[in-house]
């Protein structure tokens, strides 16, 4: 008969350790039903306690391809994107690169979870009358049943058979007399064994010097966190990696400096900052309704007017997105629907473009803002991106600071800094402020522009003015192509400039990839360089006697940072405004891995690859270009090549590829943008160089090209006709006395239209004025029933039911 005497929730295998061993090592249901066998089953003592290289090179025979991908997938599976130093040898590192590429860095305990597992295996030894059982809960978990064995015969029959498997094993013997800990009980073989207890020791050196120093000084728990990164060896971490990755092997150095995708290509959104949060909003309403309503925010199937324009119709509407998150009337399922089809596409975008600002500019000048001010930091304004722009540039901010933190310069496990978004919709907001953290929200870009200097005359300014709010990084995404005129344009320009810092500020604009999107980013550039910016010689257009300020603008110091190379007139937009049939734009694509809410919402799950295309420019001001070399003579040394120029080049003063590479047999054609402000196409032969030929064949739509070529020719660029281009015939003819002009020739929109056409219009006039004057009558009676409702119930009048009407 078995007693129960209790339930104990801690025990040495609990459900929070089962879900970190490997499938391989699942523990059997006969090791479950007693805890006694389980400790002697799963302990890793029958290996050789001599190291992984020495078993290597006793063995006369090399080990077989299948052993080495053995070795290779379980490494990949223990220790996910990291690798401990000198876990595999150089067979096994070059098909572990081959497969999954290089490691990011050298495994830290915590990615391998002993620090939450610290405490395995230090619980109490249970008496020998004493057994366990393993309950499983209606959550996933277990909970621990210990009962009483009576009698010794069960006594006997256990010890016999935990030790009639190998009796001369004293280790066996050992085992029984304590439980075995998280290293143990993980380990698959020896080289695991052995790379995880030194992860262990490290852990515990590290534990160890947290408290004395805990003991000597007194410090807080918090202030041990945040130093726990600086008292491991990470300068010792960095130095195991000796090999150099198979990319730096196979590649020039200034290939892989100019490459606009990262590798991956594909980008990850964040799962606990970004795509976590969504999905826990998007549950309390069925996928089905936030379908519904992000296809009637988005224009349809596909969600042509999101950041991201489905392939077959990119050719279609040329217009902005659906749903700005500046709109100040959002529904409930309207805000749903903008989280779901708007952010990820959008985040994907910024991203990228953060990622090319950052190799362009160098981390140097965002680490130097970091150090110089640890307590302000960097102000960055998302204007368009509905919060993904603060997500993507909280990644590019972490990564700069540990860096810092790594080389001791700075303390601190966050990053200082102030963000600031718009969002004008109180239930958008409410929602981006589930994972926008110590965030500021505005419902609308504050204006300098017409607005004057606080002091003096006023009665409630001081008698000194007040500063004005600058950003170090703007956001601007899709502001542009919704303003149809260019004087909104150029209005909206002035606001966004007023609001950048003078000291080196970032200012990055985006709109959807097609012709109209790409007029309003090229007239943006034009307008910024002929109105706000020096020229690249340093001398104003304008003579100092002839500058008026009510008619001119002190121009600043600044420059083109991405994509364009060349300070001049884009070659692509020599003529400003609209044009009709333009083929050939500037722009660029991006990958990222769908979450499956944006899949269900696209009506695709079997793929989760998605592809947003984007039009942008990337403005600093204040800081000229650091290159001296003017664009013909960037242009006439960039087709000489840098492959054997020992000096880097400045990469600014590259050309850019802004087409995909034709890969053609023996020659590659790159099409380019040069410093010179031409769109040229080069050809790249394998006569010309190996290693340029190599490059030139693995290059990738939006690089940098340093390696030359051995031809050059000037590529016509399709940009259309203007919309007045062509002259228009008007006919004028005297009938009765009065004079008529009609147009020959002309579109369907200026044309004269019949007086059936004229009647619809009436028509249609008189039924949306009706329609209007419905849903106004609607809105009222629905406001008097309410107010009925609460004098019955006794609210306050005029306060709205609360609850969720989806």
């Amino acid at each position: 008969m078995l007693s129960f005497r209790g339930i104990r929730r801690a025990c040495p295998v609990s459900s929070r350790h089962l879900h970190l061993l490997h499938p391989h090592t699942a523990l059997p249901s006969r090791l479950l039903a007693s805890g006694q066998v389980l400790r002697t089953s799963i302990a890793p003592r029958s290996f050789s306690t001599s190291s992984y290289r020495q078993d290597v090179s006793a063995t006369p025979d090399a080990p077989s391809a299948q052993d080495v991908e053995k070795v290779v997938r379980e490494a990949k599976q223990r220790f996910r994107d990291t690798l401990p130093k000198d876990y595999l040898n150089e067979q096994e590192y070059a098909l572990y690169e081959r497969l999954y590429g290089p490691p990011l860095r050298e495994t830290r305990p915590e990615d391998v979870g002993i620090p939450t597992h610290a405490d395995m295996g230090r619980a109490s030894l249970r008496p020998k009358d004493e057994g366990v059982l393993l309950r499983s809960l209606e959550d996933g978990g277990f909970e621990e049943v210990t009962y009483e064995i009576d009698g010794p015969n069960n006594i006997a029959d256990t010890d016999t058979m935990s030790t009639s498997e190998d009796p001369g094993d004293a280790s066996l013997q050992g085992l029984t007399q304590r439980p075995p800990t998280y290293v143990e009980a993980v380990a698959r073989n020896q080289r695991e064994l052995d790379a995880l207890q030194k992860l262990a020791q490290d852990f515990e050196v590290a534990q160890k010097k947290q408290n004395e120093k805990e003991e000597a000084d007194g410090s807080t728990s918090q202030d041990l966190v945040e130093e726990q990164d600086s008292t491991w060896p990470i300068e010792a971490e960095h130095e195991g990696f000796h090999r150099e990755p198979g990319e730096v092997r196979r590649f020039h150095k200034y290939t892989l400096d100019g490459r606009f995708h990262g590798s991956p290509i594909e980008i990850s959104l964040p799962r606990e900052e970004f795509v976590g949060p969504i999905r826990e909003l998007l549950d309390r309403t069925h996928f089905r309704h936030v379908s519904k309503a992000a296809e009637d925010a988005f224009g349809g199937p596909g969600l042509p007017t999101s950041p991201s324009t489905p392939e077959g119709l990119r050719s279609g509407r040329m217009g902005g997105v659906g749903l700005p998150p500046d709109q100040r009337k959002m529904t409930e399922i309207e805000a749903d629907a903008f989280l779901a089809g708007y952010l990820p596409p959008s985040y994907a975008s910024v991203a990228c473009i953060l990622r090319e600002v950052r190799k362009r500019v160098g981390g140097d000048w965002i680490q130097s803002r970091l150090k110089r001010d640890q307590e302000g930091g960097l102000s960055v304004l998302d204007a368009g991106a509905g919060g993904a722009g603060l997500v993507a540039w909280e990644q590019v901010l972490n990564a700069e600071w540990q860096l810092l933190k790594e080389r001791g310069e700075v303390k601190g496990s966050h990053p200082p800094g102030k963000k600031t978004v718009i969002a004008a919709s109180d239930r958008l907001r409410n929602r981006l402020k589930s994972f926008l953290h110590d965030t500021t929200f505005l419902p609308r870009l504050p204006d300098y522009e017409h607005s004057g200097e606080m002091r003096g005359k006023h009665l409630d300014a001081g008698p000194e003015p007040q500063p004005r709010k600058s950003f170090d990084v703007i956001i601007a995404s899709h502001l542009f192509l919704k303003e149809t005129q260019d004087h909104y344009r150029q209005a909206v320009l002035n606001n966004l400039w007023n609001l950048l810092s003078k000291d080196g500020g970032i200012l990055i604009v985006i709109e959807k990839a097609h012709p109209r999107g790409f007029e309003a980013v090229a007239h943006v550039r034009d307008t910024i360089l002929k109105q706000f910016l020096l020229p690249q010689t340093g001398e104003p257009t304008v003579a100092p006697e002839d500058f008026n300020p009510a008619f001119h603008r002190e121009l600043e110091p600044g420059h083109i940072v991405a994509p364009c190379t060349t300070q001049g007139s884009c070659p692509m937009y020599q003529e400003q405004g609209k044009s009709k049939g333009r083929k050939d734009y500037c722009h660029f694509s991006q990958r990222f891995v769908r979450p499956t809410f944006y899949s269900k919402i696209l009506g695709n799950m079997a793929d989760n690859q998605g592809d947003v295309e984007f039009s942008y420019v990337v403005v600093r001001r204040g800081v000229p270009k650091s290159s001296p070399m003017t664009g013909k003579e960037a242009t006439e040394r960039a087709v000489q090549g840098y492959e054997a120029s020992d000096a880097r080049p400045d990469m600014q003063t590259l050309p850019r590829m802004v087409l995909p590479p034709l890969k053609r047999k023996g020659h590659v054609t790159l099409d380019l943008c040069t410093p010179e402000g031409q769109i040229e196409r080069w050809t790249v032969p394998k006569s010309f160089s190996k290693l340029a030929y190599h490059d030139a064949r693995k290059s990738r739509w939006g690089d940098l090209w340093a390696l030359g070529a051995k031809t050059r020719v000037a590529r016509k660029v399709r940009v259309g006709n203007g919309a007045d281009e062509k002259p228009r015939k008007v006919e004028i003819t005297m009938d009765g006395g009065r004079m008529s002009a009609v147009e020959k020739n002309a579109s369907r929109a200026r044309q004269p239209k019949s007086r059936a056409a004229k009647y619809k219009d009436v028509l249609g006039e008189i039924i949306a004025a009706e329609e209007k004057e419905e849903r106004i009558i609607e809105q009222q009676m629905d406001e008097e029933v309410e107010a009925e409702l609460d004098e019955r119930e006794g609210r306050p009048r005029g306060r709205r039911r609360g609850g969720n009407n989806r």
